[in-house]
């Protein structure tokens, strides 16, 4: 059933550098590789450079040339005056001006002798000493992270046998020290520089180590670690971009996508299987991990190891080798499930700062363009995407409505995960319905509480009535005398009396039905008359 859903394809030669230069290409260059985007670059800036000088020559031309004769005509004239009004100097005056100008050099001279030069060589310190530099830096690797301080170290380390060791480490601590004074420039500008200075010190290893291109990469592959790690809170997410609002966006993105099944992409894993749902695992954990790292190096060896996780995944499916069409949807499937933190930033500091050689090339530049166009499928995904129809998107989007939970089935319906997840998904439905039938019975609760209510309200109303329209009767007591009083209040206790022994004996004795009956008023009055 799946082959004979549309997938989703990426022809591989849309990976590749659109100037056809057979490197890898990336968005973030417009669809070019690193180098072909520094040319394109540099020839757009040279454009305009050309373009403001002859903007700037129009400019002098028009304006400022005019400007520059008439304030130096009028410059002439005023010293032609000043020279008519100025008296003729003496003889004496003259000796006096030379004297002066004599007792002043004299006094510039010893000062000068006294005071500290500019050129004075400053003291030698070791070219390996990462704090003796008097530069507006130290302060901060005073405070720098341990990190920092480890890759120093490890720097030093590693520069220490070669020849020209020290040199290499001069000229990267300096180019560190002086992206103090640059974190302010935009980070087109920043990426530029740094780049710059990876061309150029390449350039230099390839002349000195005569075309070793293995050991060159080793050493820029350090240089890279050595100067990115010190230059991480400086470059990383810099203030001057949009990195944060982007990244903002697409963490909202992914969210809201979070309904999207692996049916919908067309992906060919078996996550009932165990060892396919570890290697799922470890795919969206590598992809997370990528965050915490410093270098772009370790970033990409992130983005690496999640990738080939996701090839073990397709391959112990599929029981073969996973294909390219495979790869990509299945990369999208684990980057919506992951949500990495600072995802675009990640990869802007990646496109920014890395060894250009690696993203042009290699597994890591292959894995890594992928990565990006699994980015750039996120953020334009649609119903057609996914084999949906506009309205069924719309719906799933706005949470009105939630896709049908995928029933298993085949041969792999007997497994014992299949088993499982199809409990689950029947458990799920249960809770469901058992959620239904609670608000159901609680609005129907609220409804009887409210007739109760009503039903109180009225039988207090109708009973409020009928005693107003039926006030009680009150009768007027005969006169009592001292016999009838002793007589009635005797009678009142002994009724009373009667009473109470009638209500307990019906209460106790409620099967006796041979119980005398109960004394009535008339006959106790005749019992007190006879005793009386």
């Amino acid at each position: 059933m799946m082959s004979q859903r549309r997938g989703i394809h990426l022809d591989q030669s849309e990976l590749l550098c659109t100037k056809g230069c057979g490197f890898y290409g990336n968005t973030g260059w417009q669809g070019l590789c690193s180098k072909c985007w520094r040319e394109e670059n540099q020839r757009e800036k040279q454009k305009q450079i050309q373009e403001d000088c002859a903007l700037a020559e129009r400019f002098v031309c028009l304006s400022v040339i005019p400007k520059l004769q008439k304030e130096e005509e009028e410059a002439y004239t005023s010293r032609n005056q000043k020279a008519q009004s100025q008296p003729t100097i003496t003889p004496f005056g003259k000796f006096v001006e030379r004297k002066t100008k004599e007792k002043s050099s004299k006094v510039n001279t010893v000062t000068k002798f006294f005071s500290p030069s500019s050129k004075t060589p400053p003291k030698k310190d070791s070219p390996f000493d990462a704090h003796s530099s008097p530069s507006p830096s130290s302060s901060t690797s005073r405070h720098s992270s341990v990190d920092s301080d480890h890759a120093t170290r490890e720097f030093i380390d590693f520069l220490k046998p070669l020849k020209s060791g020290r040199e290499i480490f001069k000229q990267c601590r300096a180019f560190t020290e002086s992206m103090v004074y640059k974190r302010d420039m935009a980070a087109d500008e920043l990426s530029e520089c740094v780049q710059d200075f990876y061309q150029n010190l390449s350039d230099r290893l390839h002349t000195q180590f005569k075309g070793s291109s293995d050991h060159v990469e080793s050493v820029m592959d350090e240089v890279e670690k050595y100067m990115m790690t010190r230059l991480y809170k400086e470059v990383f997410c810099p203030e001057t971009t949009d990195d944060e609002k982007k990244d903002l966006a697409i963490q909202k993105r992914i969210r809201a996508l979070h309904w999207v099944t692996i049916e919908m992409l067309c992906v060919p894993v078996e996550e009932e299987i165990a060892e396919v749902s570890d290697s799922v695992v470890k795919a969206i954990t590598d992809v997370i991990e990528m965050d915490s790292k410093r270098v772009p190096k370790e970033k990409l060896s992130c983005i690496t190891r999640c990738s080939k996780h996701i090839f073990n995944a397709i391959k112990i499916s599929k029981k073969e080798a996973a294909s390219a069409d495979d790869f990509l949807p299945t990369l999208i499937y684990i980057v919506l499930k992951a949500n990495p933190p600072r995802l675009q930033s990640n990869i802007q500091y990646i496109t920014r700062f890395s060894n250009p050689s690696r993203l042009m090339t290699g597994e890591d530049g292959y894995y890594f363009t992928n990565l990006c166009c699994a980015v750039a499928f996120i953020e334009k995904l649609d119903g057609q995407s996914l084999n949906l129809s506009s309205e069924e998107f719309d719906h799933y989007m706005s949470g009105q409505a939630s896709p049908p939970w995928p029933q298993p089935g085949g041969a792999s319906s007997s497994s014992p995960g299949s088993a499982a997840l199809s409990q689950v998904h029947k458990g799920l439905d249960l809770l469901t319905g058992l959620g239904e039938r609670q608000e159901r019975v609680l609005e129907e609760a609220h409804q009887l509480e409210s007739d109760l209510i009503d039903w109180t309200d009225e039988v207090e109303q109708k009973v409020q009535s009928v005693l107003e329209s039926f006030p009680p009767e009150t009768e007027t007591p005969a006169p009592p005398t001292a016999s009838g009083t002793a007589v009635s209040a005797t009678a009142v206790s002994a009724t009373a009396v009667s009473a109470a022994s009638s209500t307990s004996a019906s209460t106790d004795n409620v099967e006796n039905e041979h119980l005398p009956p109960p004394l009535t008023r008339k006959s106790l009055l005749v019992d007190v008359k006879s005793s009386a």
